[in-house]
């Protein structure tokens, strides 16, 4: 690790409190299916890419907690893809805190699709670390 004081590592825990919750509506385009993303070949979200917003989401849960010096990486994803979702469909991402275990953040995260049916569940962990690691 970094010469990084121990301190601004857990300055902001206090702040990051299970609970702390974040949604974001996402419009799919052709840009976001599964052909253009190449994890399939038909027009629909392509689960690269709703990954990708869940993951977005997490980090706005505790982006406003956490010091300057600090940020979160992902280090693990699991989830469902259950149900497609078309082009110029809106979904709305959630991502709950569920757990603080020292550095580590765990997520759950929904997805719904304008008809409120869900189009994935899951969970994600980040992990807090010092931003100069990554500099």
């Amino acid at each position: 690790m970094a010469n990084v004081p121990t301190a601004d590592l857990n300055s902001a825990a206090e702040e990051i409190s299970v609970g702390d919750r974040a949604e974001a509506q996402f419009e799919v385009t052709d840009a976001d299916t599964a052909i253009a993303l190449g994890s399939g070949d038909v027009a629909v979200l392509a689960t690269p890419r709703v990954i990708a917003w869940t993951e977005a989401v997490t980090c706005q849960v505790v982006a406003a907690a956490l010091p300057a010096s600090e940020t979160t990486v992902g280090v693990a994803v699991s989830v469902e893809h259950l149900a497609p979702t078309r082009i110029g469909e809106t979904v709305i991402v959630d991502a709950t805190l569920t757990e603080v275990t020292g550095k580590q953040l765990r997520f759950q995260v929904l997805v719904t699709n304008p008809d409120g049916a869900t189009a994935l569940s899951g969970t994600i962990v980040r992990v807090r670390v010092p931003r100069s690691r990554f500099v």
